[in-house]
């Protein structure tokens, strides 16, 4: 069953190579999506794929790279689009 969910994350997540790990993990998990950097310092996320793809990526996102500190993360599961295809880094 597949899984689409928007997930903002918050705290030392710029400047940590945020973005390029998390590309690296849904690569990795098979989730297709995307990751940007806000203008606010926090990092936003469409995911989707495989539900437990999905979930295991959701939490290496709890954690981030070795350098971030995640403070806060908000996840909201939305309905599953269109297939996106690749994992992409906005911005």
């Amino acid at each position: 069953m597949k899984k689409r969910v928007h997930v903002l994350v918050g705290g030392k997540v710029q400047g940590v190579c945020f973005r390029v790990s998390a590309r690296e993990q849904a690569i990795k998990l098979a989730v297709q999506g995307l990751v940007r950097n806000l203008p606010d310092g926090r990092v936003e996320i469409i995911a989707q794929g495989m539900q437990a793809s999905v979930d295991r990526f959701v939490e290496w996102c709890e954690e981030g790279p070795e350098h971030a500190r995640v403070d806060d993360l908000q996840v909201e599961k939305q309905v599953v689009g269109e297939e996106l295809q690749g994992f992409w880094i906005v911005g």
